[in-house]
Formats: C-alpha cells, sequence, structure tokens
C-alpha cells in the first residue's frame, strides 16, 4: 500500500539523490532514494505474486490488453468492454501490492455503468515489463491517458487508489486531459518521505477541481485521513467533492463486502454524472 511503500522509501534514503532532472532520457531512474526506492518496489511486486489468468474465468467481456511506452516497455493488463456502445473508458490505477486481474472482477460495477475499463499491471509488476520506479510509472500513465483520448470516447474518466491516486495526479492532474478523477485513499504529500517536492499529489490539483472527488476512510490505518488533510481542504476550496466516510478503510480493505460494494457504487455515482 501506499503508506508502507513510501515509508520504506523514505528510510535512509537521499533526498532525489542530488541528481533529480526533469528531462533526464531514461525514465526509470530513482528519485527517491536509489537503494530504498528499488527496494521498495521489489518487495510490493513480491507481495502481488504473480499474474493468474484464472482468476478471470467466467468474467464476461473481459480480454487482455498491452501498451507499448515510449521507452519500448511493454505494459500487460486487461479490459473490460461494455456492452453496446460506451459511454466512455475509465483507467484504473490500482494499489501498489496488486495485479490488474486480481481487482477486474471488482469492477463490473463500471462497466455496467457503460464504461470500457482498463487496468494495466504497473512497470516491473505481473504482466508488465521494465523497472518499476515511481517516475516511469507517472511518465506511463501520462501517454496511456494521452493513447486512450485519442480513441472514440466522449467521457474520459480515472479511479486512482492509494498509490494509484498519486500516480495519477502527478500525470495528468493539473491538465484538461480527463472528464471527471477520484482519489482514493492518497496522502497530500511524500516530500518528507525523501521524495522530490514535485511529486507531491497536492502540487498536482487543478485550479477547478469540479471534476475531483477525494475519497477518504476514517477505518484507513495505511493512509491516515490526517495524511489527506490538506488535499482535502484544497479539493474543497476549488470547488471538489470530499467523500468522508467514518467505515471506510482502504481500497479493498473494508469490513464487510457491503461496505466495499457501496464505496465502488459511490465512485461509479461520480464518474458517471
Amino acid at each position: 500500500m501506499a503508506g508502507a511503500l513510501l515509508g520504506m522509501m523514505a528510510v535512509g534514503s537521499v533526498h532525489a539523490m542530488g541528481s533529480f532532472e526533469t528531462d533526464k532520457p531514461d525514465p526509470e531512474f530513482s528519485v527517491c532514494g536509489f537503494v530504498r526506492e528499488p527496494l521498495a518496489f521489489w518487495t510490493f511486486r513480491r507481495a502481488a505474486g504473480s499474474p493468474d489468468s484464472r482468476r478471470l474465468a467466467g468474467l464476461r467481456g473481459v480480454e487482455p490488453i498491452h501498451f507499448e511506452t515510449l521507452d519500448k516497455r511493454r505494459l500487460g493488463g486487461y479490459r473490460l468492454r461494455a456492452s453496446g456502445n460506451p459511454r466512455g473508458y475509465l483507467l484504473v490505477a490500482q494499489g501498489n501490492a496488486m495485479l490488474a486481474d486480481q481487482i477486474m472482477g471488482e469492477l463490473q460495477v463500471f462497466r455496467d455503468r457503460g464504461f470500457d475499463v482498463y487496468v494495466y499491471d504497473y512497470r516491473g509488476y505481473g504482466l508488465s515489463a521494465g523497472s518499476s520506479r515511481l517516475n516511469a510509472i507517472v511518465s506511463d500513465y501520462r501517454e496511456i491517458v494521452a493513447h486512450l483520448n485519442r480513441q472514440d470516447y466522449s467521457r474520459r474518466v480515472l479511479y486512482g487508489m492509494s498509490m494509484g491516486g498519486i500516480i495519477l495526479l502527478n500525470a495528468v492532474g493539473a491538465t484538461s486531459e480527463y472528464s471527471a478523477l477520484v482519489v482514493d485513499s492518497s496522502p497530500s504529500r511524500i516530500s518528507h518521505l525523501g521524495c522530490p517536492e514535485q511529486f507531491d499529489p497536492a502540487n498536482h490539483l487543478p485550479a477547478d477541481c469540479s471534476r475531483l472527488q477525494l475519497v477518504i476512510g476514517e477505518r484507513d490505518r495505511v493512509v491516515w485521513p490526517a495524511e489527506m488533510e490538506e488535499l482535502m481542504i484544497a479539493v474543497k476550496d476549488r470547488g471538489g467533492r470530499v467523500v468522508r466516510r467514518l467505515d471506510y478503510a482502504h481500497p479493498f480493505q473494508d469490513a464487510t463486502p457491503g461496505i466495499h460494494r457501496r464505496r465502488l457504487e459511490e465512485v461509479a455515482d461520480f464518474l458517471s454524472r
């Protein structure tokens, strides 16, 4: 999960390694510590496990997909196809110890709302090649959003959970590249953990947040509500929506299936409006 991953990056890291360059040609360089960042991603790749297409058995409208990045890394994942003409696409950026095939079944609620749902394994995870690095993964999602926006979709929506919210805000948060974005359980800042300030999610909010919803769970013990407070205030001040629920925990850690289902329905309501 995001909090634990970034905490690992912080311990013993060199702030930006003294070598952060925005124009560096290789995106797979470490920005949060040249030892700790690779170690953290290695740990969570192991926690995510191996891909297993059998998890998708019986799932209607699912198909494998791939995307090749500008630095020639092949990213693998899945698409859930909506029935008939889709109203738009949904790109999901999951938590950092998850694979696409582990969550596709849970995302049927979005397909049933008329969205083609896209989920890729992060660079270096599961079906995707390359070295897992924060800078590179942000670059990947910037490219994926641009690619999807060239397709024939009228509505462009994004859902980032935990680490996924950090990724999507960094990639396109302040742009006009999307119709709606839900950030679920992501911290306001990561610079205090050894990452450069330019990766702080709070620095990537649009001036007008009316297209953005922030989800905070009072039972979250991975990213505590206090860590999201700055984002919450900024989103509210800029016209966005904040959903703060007493019974929500971290994504996919809610106490009951009913709470988990209600959470996804609430996200779907915002993205569908």
